[in-house]
């Protein structure tokens, strides 16, 4: 960006410093000619930079969702492992409780 401005006043400071002297003159084009040409380098090189920065932003997003979806994945898995967990001991609470209740039955019955 530096640059550009510094490419835009070279020309500006050289088209108010003509002169009638025909080697003066041929400067001022080589000049005009070369800030042109490092303008337009310099624009170049701020598009590649743009897009360099565009690609790499891109590329951390993915990389973002990807960590998102693997980390929601991880958490669905332990949930259901918790879940499993929690079935299986609800059914052995009550298959004590009914052993509980028959063996309670029995000794009244006796």
């Amino acid at each position: 960006m530096k640059k550009v401005v510094l490419s835009f006043a070279l020309i500006a400071i050289m088209g108010i410093s003509l002169n009638s002297c025909r080697e003066t003159e041929e400067k001022t084009e080589n000049a005009v000619e070369n800030a042109a040409e490092e303008t337009e380098n310099a624009a170049e090189d701020a598009a590649n930079n743009i897009e360099d920065a565009a690609n790499e932003a891109g590329e951390a997003m993915e990389d973002g969702a990807n960590d998102v979806m693997e980390g929601a994945e991880d958490m669905a898995n332990e949930a259901k492992e918790a879940g499993e967990e929690a079935m299986e001991e609800t059914e052995q609470a009550g298959e004590k409780a009914m052993e509980e209740a028959k063996e309670a039955g029995n000794d009244m019955m006796n």
